[in-house]
């Protein structure tokens, strides 16, 4: 299998970034596989106490590989039942590291790339990064902890505003807006990002594990709970699958050199 995902670690810091440049680092079956084999090795390893992603080639992550959805290839049946009861398409977007996570975002985090970096628990954008429900435009649902986990960082009427026009924002209107964290110079997220991670690293880290998981438990649990979220979402998001199975069609047929090979999301 292609390595998809590379991994390494340094200084107690989990590097996790998805390497299909070419593909603007859509996720496919075979990607969102290793991103969880790769997310549950950082979360096991004793020696990392907190994670970088992000994508190689100067993008994050511009969504799940359509070219698939077009063509069904994203688990189905008994296999996507299965999976679907501890993961979600683009992999561990579902899952609750017991330890930070910072993205490092260059260019595109939108769609599915959007839904990953929620997974973050703080968010390094250059300058360049965009954000959106883009897949809103081809009739794909939000099916990776989009709708569970975006208002809660950036409010409900903002976070409606994402997912019903489906608008791009820049990094500006990111950082007004809660999603960002930090601004970097473009090409410099990465660098950031490790600042950041050092700074954090700093503290005792059995404290901020422990007043981090309280965040979690205040934001997502007490007043409802965060798996029941996720199955609504996905209870809600796999009937319309046929309607996301022909927007993908007609995106991969009549837009992607337009909208992907030239940058113009």
């Amino acid at each position: 299998m292609p390595k998809l995902v590379n991994v390494s670690q340094r200084d107690g810091i989990y590097f996790i970034s998805i390497n299909r440049p070419e593909k603007k680092n859509c996720v496919n079956h075979a990607t969102a596989l290793q991103l969880i084999d790769a997310f549950e090795k950082f979360d096991a390893d004793e020696k990392a106490n907190i994670a970088i992603f992000y994508g190689e080639g100067g993008t994050f992550c511009a969504g799940y590989d359509l070219s698939e959805v077009s063509e069904g290839k994203f688990p189905t049946g008994n296999e996507a039942q299965e999976f679907l009861t501890k993961y979600r398409f683009m992999g561990p977007s579902m899952m609750r590291p017991s330890k930070p996570v910072i993205g490092a975002i260059e260019g595109f985090a939108v769609a599915g790339g959007l839904e990953l970096s929620l997974l973050c628990d703080l968010r390094v954008a250059a300058e360049n990064a965009k954000f959106g429900v883009l897949c809103r435009r081809f009739g794909v649902p939000l099916l990776d902890g989009g709708t569970v986990r975006l208002a809660p960082i950036i409010g409900f009427g903002r976070a409606m505003d994402l997912i019903l026009t489906g608008r791009p924002i820049d990094v500006k209107t990111g950082y007004e807006w809660g999603l960002v964290n930090r601004i970097a110079e473009q090409g410099k997220a990465l660098e950031a990002a490790i600042e950041l991670a050092n700074e954090i690293l700093q503290h005792p880290q059995e404290c901020m594990r422990v007043d981090r998981q309280s965040a979690y438990f205040a934001t997502y649990d007490s007043g409802g709970c965060y798996q029941t979220a996720f199955d609504y979402e996905l209870v809600n998001g796999l009937p319309v699958l046929d309607e996301a199975r022909r927007g993908a069609t007609k995106f991969v047929k009549k837009n992607f050199k337009k909208n992907i090979g030239e940058n113009k999301l």
